[in-house]
């Protein structure tokens, strides 16, 4: 920034907050980890504010540690991996894990360090050094730059940017339920497709003109005599290949294909049939990755489809990996225009996705982990199939996959027996059209919500720069200067500093007696009263020592625990917290 606001001043993170890091109990002792103290670690960051944990640690686990309970209010930070800038408000008193900074505000709100640290995420992210697993440390949190408006317009920014951003959260809102309803809609469509309902009209629009001239059982016997003559063809050719005079009755050990699993399949149209995709196409593996060969047989370089090339509905072909294959394996396994893709393994929810291979790359074959179906006839629409594939068999394969401790997978005699609706082939055709018409509308419309959330993403940063660059709320000549506040923290600093370190059983006295104290101006009271202000007259100033805090917030647990006091928080309406207030409960 060229030139700051007006009561702005340049300072660092260190000067507007005292910072910590937490600790990790030993796990040795099962008794820290069944305590009432919530325990984040970096991955539960993210949300504005936190107030449930997935761990929680006891009192003996911080005592016996480096990890500490940090007051509510407090702003945390991972410096540690994949998270890296993730941040969040606490919500409760809390302690954290070592691979966490947390900052209690000084010279900010919890709210303001919060959405600056939100706006700085980028730029810890690129800040990260180190291999696989990149980190921040401490010492480049406290050393961050920030120009630090005054407390006036720092409070203007935080209620501009709750406004601005809630409103656009509303947005996101909208359109991930959009998103979701998109794809929704896609596999309602697939599956009412493939199941011959959304050709219903067409259909009964059709029969009234003539009826169709084969049905799909029609279709089905000429696709099995197409079956046979593509067997009878290859054992003719390998006959001939070997020299050899084709043997008596070699005809009869024609392999009869796999029959389809035939349970809880849906009813389908007049005229359609279940098949199995045995009876449809031939059924192949690919090469296997690293196989070992005679050194003697030539290979060569050619492109192969891999599982991460093959997904559901698609073929993304931004990496097309090589290997060297024999040119009988490459003339086996090239992949021919109109074959429909499986693939083997991986996660449960992903066993038999798949799309259609049109000649995207030329000369490419596919690795064992990818099965092709090449359909005997040309009057099956290989896409109707793997849209198939991808709807129904999706449950289907996750039903009939095998899982082993890590992956999940199919193999070739399942694929076989995998069900298939065939309906006339005018009808298939009529399918295809009309569901890439409606896919096309589709595509559109999640182009348009896609961009909507990037552009949503912009905005976000656009409005968290806006605000730390003194551009989204006006200056008031009247707010006292930051660098008069940054004055006073420091001078407060310097005379804690300068106090001689009370021993704990010492500190222990004065927060006992802090607390009696509490409890008399509670009980005179008898009624609420602002936190803030209860501390106020049992002498606990601002300027309180971030280890006094944590230790009076200690006490009032156990008073909380005791069933002696209330604590509840004022919020306005648009759901901000305003203060906290006390009382003594009888007893």
């Amino acid at each position: 920034m060229s030139e700051l606001p007006s009561g702005w001043t340049l300072t660092t993170l260190q000067n507007v907050a005292s910072w910590s890091s937490g600790g990790t109990p030993s796990r040795a002792n099962p008794a820290f980890y069944s305590g009432d103290i919530p325990w984040f670690k970096t991955g539960e960051l993210g949300p504005r504010v936190l107030h449930h944990s997935e761990e929680r640690i006891s009192e003996e686990a911080v005592a016996a540690s480096s990890a500490k309970v940090f007051p509510k209010g407090s702003v945390a930070i991972a410096m540690y991996g994949a998270t890296i800038g993730k941040t969040s408000i606490f919500g409760v008193d809390a302690a954290t894990n070592q691979a966490c900074a947390v900052g209690f505000p000084e010279a900010t709100s919890a709210e303001f360090l919060y959405y600056f640290l939100l706006s700085q995420e980028r730029a810890f992210v690129d800040a990260g050094k180190g291999g696989a697993q990149p980190n921040i440390s401490q010492g480049i949190v406290k050393a961050w730059p920030l120009a630090l408006p005054p407390l006036g317009e720092q409070t203007r920014i935080v209620a501009k940017l709750e406004e601005l951003l809630s409103d656009l959260d509303a947005g996101v809102a909208e359109l991930k339920a959009a998103q979701k309803k998109l794809q929704q809609y896609r596999q309602s469509l697939l599956k009412t497709a493939v199941e011959g309902a959304l050709t219903a009209p067409w259909r009964e629009a059709q029969c009234k003109l003539a009826p169709p001239s084969e049905t799909g059982a029609q279709l089905l016997e000429r696709v099995l005599t197409e079956r046979r003559a593509h067997w009878e063809a290859r054992q003719l050719a390998k006959f001939k290949d070997q020299g050899k005079a084709p043997p008596k009755d070699w005809q009869k050990k024609y392999p009869e294909p796999a029959q389809p699993g035939t349970t809880d399949l849906p009813a389908l149209p007049d005229g359609w049939v279940w098949a199995s995709l045995d009876m449809l196409g031939e059924i192949a593996s690919g090469v296997a990755k690293g196989t070992k060969r005679d050194g003697t047989v030539p290979v060569r370089e050619v492109p192969y489809l891999r599982v991460a090339n093959v997904q559901r509905g698609y073929l993304d072909l931004s990496d097309v990996k090589t290997i060297f294959a024999t040119e009988r394996d490459i003339e086996e396994l090239t992949l021919v225009d109109g074959d429909v893709l499986f693939t083997e393994g991986g996660d449960r929810d992903k066993l038999g996705r798949g799309w259609v291979w049109r000649d995207e790359v030329a000369k490419c074959i596919h690795q064992n982990h990818v099965f092709r179906m090449r359909p005997y006839s040309r009057d099956l629409q290989p896409e109707l199939i793997s849209h198939h594939g991808n709807t129904f068999g999706k449950l289907w394969f996750q039903k009939a996959g095998k899982q082993t401790t890590n992956l999940a997978s199919i193999n070739l005699t399942m694929l076989r027996a995998f069900p298939v609706p065939v309906g006339p082939s005018h009808e298939q055709q009529e399918i295809v059209a009309q569901i890439q018409v409606q896919l096309d509308c589709l595509d559109r419309q999640e182009l348009a919500t896609d961009l909507a959330m990037k552009q949503a993403t912009v905005q976000r940063q656009n409005i968290l720069r806006a605000a730390f660059a003194g551009q989204l709320v006006p200056q008031d000549p009247n707010d006292e200067p930051a660098s008069v506040l940054l004055e006073r923290i420091h001078a407060e600093r310097v005379e804690r500093a300068k106090q001689p370190k009370a021993r704990k059983s010492k500190q222990k006295k004065e927060i006992a007696a802090v607390v009696s104290q509490l409890i008399d101006v509670l009980a005179e009271a008898g009624d609420w009263v602002r936190a803030q202000e209860a501390f106020r007259r049992c002498g606990v100033s601002d300027g309180a020592s971030t280890d006094q805090i944590e230790a009076l917030y200690a006490e009032l647990r156990a008073l909380d625990k005791a069933g002696r006091l209330a604590v509840e928080s004022v919020i306005d309406a648009q759901g901000r917290k305003l203060y906290e207030k006390l009382k003594l409960l009888a007893g």
